[in-house]
């Protein structure tokens, strides 16, 4: 999600490490049979703990997965978590730990970008894969971390067209007023663009904006035939209730690439959600039987906790199932091996689909499906593309030939 400079409290604990951890760089877990430690960090409580909590309870079912079927070269993993809190600087304080205190060998971690751009810095020095399973703006180049959330190439990329196609070609872009929201506008902006729709505005609301009236105003007047909706948190989630209040959603239609990694859907109605048109790599109404033993699974472990089970979630599921597999590919848990068998195109038949890591970008191809919600709060999926390439992310990021690389592109 949101973008943010890096900490400077991040850099320097980086700077820190360099003689502590990064000695450790390319270096295996102990010999012997013992349990192999790794780590999360998630919010597990404040504002975010609604996308943090699924993605923390998914590791400890995929571990668990993972252990059952004998482990990672024949040992248990063994997995230590951490509750941000929904505080950046608790990123930052945990990260060391997990490097420093616990040497772990691989780390899932974060929510929004700022709290990935929190870590990033302590995983550099220290040479550790870096998972980060979330949706988020693109464009990040970095040897040591593996985005598998989806990325507008894959998102914005598919919803545009399908809407030009099926909607009518004027749009206006709601975005959240920080950095994720200006950098996912521009995005959205290129891809009515170039698929041949005017945008004819664009507004930037703050996050903690809870009402739309003038908003619903100017919707009114312009009358787009669709509006792209980057909004995020419980308080822009009010925009959906008043759109449809007001009986906007029989001549506007409302897509976007966020609704539903928080189970929005759910807090705001099935009268609200019924014609939002979304796009992920995972839907839990997906017919397949992966997804169907995935459920029973989930199911089985966490009862009725959850009636939805969200993208993110699985990304981490995916993620876990992913570092075992080059692990398993390398016939060792040292680092540097581990990340040459993930840029060697390892994959993972998911929930949502087969998903393997794009070798040079670091991103994941996989399964996009559009989807439109409906009036019980669920969703039907309405088009499905498969092996969804990070365009993008592909065409900008090469870390096989330039491993250097160390930077976040932008559109």
């Amino acid at each position: 999600m949101q973008t943010a400079p890096r900490l400077g409290a991040a850099g320097l604990v980086a700077a820190l490490l360099i003689g502590t951890a990064g000695c450790q760089s390319g270096s295996a877990v102990a010999d012997g049979d013992g349990p192999v430690d790794v780590g999360t960090i998630y919010d597990l409580s404040g504002s975010l703990s609604a996308i943090g909590t699924p993605k923390s309870d998914a590791a400890k079912l995929a571990i668990e997965d993972i252990n059952a079927s004998g482990g990672v070269l024949g040992r248990q993993l063994n997995l230590i978590g951490y509750d941000a809190q929904s505080d950046n600087a608790k990123y930052t304080q945990y990260a060391t730990a997990l490097v420093q205190k616990d040497q772990v060998a691989a780390i899932d971690a974060g929510v929004t970008s700022a709290s990935r751009e929190a870590i990033r810095p302590i995983v550099d020095a220290a040479g550790i894969p870096y998972f980060y399973g979330n949706l988020y703006e693109g464009g990040l180049c970095d040897g040591n971390v593996f985005a598998t959330g989806s990325v507008p190439s894959q998102q914005l990329a598919q919803l545009v067209p399908y809407a030009k196609k099926n909607f009518g070609s004027s749009f206006t872009i709601l975005a959240a007023d920080y950095n994720f929201g200006h950098d996912e506008a521009a995005w959205a902006q290129k891809y009515i663009e170039e698929n041949g729709g005017t945008v004819t505005r664009t507004e930037y609301l703050p996050l903690d904006q809870t009402d739309f009236g003038s908003t619903l105003n100017n919707l009114q007047q312009d009358k787009p035939s669709v509006v792209v909706s980057l909004l995020v948190g419980g308080d822009q989630m009010a925009f959906y209730k008043q759109f449809a209040a007001a009986g906007l959603g029989a001549s506007t239609h409302i897509i976007t690439p966020v609704f539903g990694d928080g189970q929005e859907q759910l807090s705001i109605g099935g009268a609200a959600t019924e014609g939002i048109v979304i796009a992920y790599s995972y839907l839990q109404e997906l017919d397949t039987p992966a997804n169907t033993a995935f459920l029973a699974k989930w199911h089985a472990k966490y009862g009725d906790d959850y009636p939805y089970v969200t993208p993110s979630a699985v990304a981490v599921w995916n993620d876990w199932h992913l570092w075992a597999a080059a692990v398993t590919k390398a016939g060792t848990f040292d680092r540097d091996k581990v990340i040459g068998a993930l840029e060697s195109g390892v994959s993972y038949d998911g929930p949502g689909g087969k998903i393997t890591i794009d070798g040079g970008s670091h991103h994941a191809i996989q399964n996009v499906y559009v989807a439109q919600g409906t009036k019980d709060g669920t969703f039907s999926v309405l088009q499905s593309y498969d092996q969804v390439s990070p365009a993008f992310e592909h065409s900008t990021c090469d870390l096989i030939t330039k491993p250097d690389t160390n930077q976040q592109f932008k559109p």
